[in-house]
């Protein structure tokens, strides 16, 4: 009975709380705001949101071909067109119910593929952790773009310098402490990330063991400059946001990509975030939750229609399996 209780509270937390953070978005806004913000996204010019949208397309496609690399070393190697009609509707059924598409995924694969359930869930964990480091490096890379607007900012909101320097001491000290006390302890939760982080270099080095491994570096590059071309060009639908650089960019691209999993596909806290880290450079409420908004609409809306042509193709297409 707990464990459902839980399931269901995991299930349904972050459908409440973006539920809370629309209203809370609305009601946080001025009739006067509101009516510009509906203006910029019903006027936002549909070229640069269906380049997005394609981009998008293009990064699943390739996402579909990284994927079999991960699975021709143990001697499958699937449909392209299969695959990627296995990840559109992975991210379709995430945006109902959080990680229920990764399941959904490898079930599929072992439906229309033949590959066994552990092993297709295996490359997928496998993925995953990849995408993990490969934010970790645009965080990094943002920081180092954007450290002296990042620090004025910190600054104005109190945090000097010297402060930022204690914080990011406390961070690293904290850090080495923290795995220190890991390694030593046996608590379950302790167990279980230790687990999780040796999966992590686990799934670093299964890259190594790979024939075509150049081959997967360059889509899983080409993946991430695609998630951040498609959020580029949406720059040119707001016109305050045109003369964003790429590095300021960057920032608000970071925190769009938290907002994403925290919530179901972003609902209603994806604006916000957006829109707080565009407001770090100078862009005010109404057109950094705009940008947020186009942007939002233009993902979800290509997850939902071709996750939903997904559901009926992938059988259509099988029907022989």
């Amino acid at each position: 009975m707990g464990f459902s209780v839980k399931k269901t509270l995991k299930t349904a937390a972050p459908i409440v709380l973006g539920i809370f953070l629309v209203w809370y978005s609305y009601n946080s806004t001025t009739p006067a705001e509101r009516r510009q913000i509906i203006h910029y996204i019903t006027n936002a010019n549909l070229f640069w949101v269906g380049i997005s949208i394609g981009i998008g397309i293009l990064s699943h496609i390739s996402r579909a071909i990284r994927w079999n690399f991960l699975l021709q070393p143990m001697g499958f190697a699937p449909k392209v067109t299969n695959n990627v009609l296995m990840i559109l509707m992975a991210y379709l059924a995430n945006l109902g119910i959080p990680r229920s598409g990764e399941i959904l995924r490898a079930t599929a694969l072992t439906t229309y593929e033949k590959v066994p359930f552990e092993k297709g869930f295996g490359t997928i964990v496998t993925e995953r952790i990849i995408d993990l480091i490969m934010l970790f490096l645009i965080i990094i890379i943002a920081l180092i773009l954007q450290t002296d607007i990042i620090l004025e900012f910190l600054n104005n909101k109190g945090v000097g310098l010297f402060g930022t320097f204690v914080i990011v001491t406390i961070g690293i000290v904290g850090l080495v402490v923290g795995l220190f006390i890991l390694k030593k302890s046996k608590n379950n939760f302790a167990l279980k990330l230790k687990t999780f982080l040796n999966g992590l270099l686990d799934g670093i080095l299964s890259i190594l063991k790979m024939d075509k491994k150049w081959w997967f570096v360059f889509h899983t590059f080409f993946i991430w400059f695609c998630y951040i071309a498609m959020f580029w060009v949406i720059k040119f639908t707001v016109p305050e946001t045109e003369t964003l650089t790429i590095s300021q960019l960057l920032v608000a691209f970071v925190g769009g990509a938290f907002a994403m999993s925290t919530t179901n596909g972003g609902v209603g806290l994806y604006p916000i975030a957006v829109g707080a880290s565009l407001a770090i450079f100078g862009i005010s409420e109404v057109s950094g939750d705009a940008f947020g908004w186009i942007m939002w609409i233009a993902q979800t809306l290509m997850v939902v229609v071709f996750g939903a042509i997904s559901f009926v193709l992938l059988p259509l297409l099988n029907r022989g399996r």
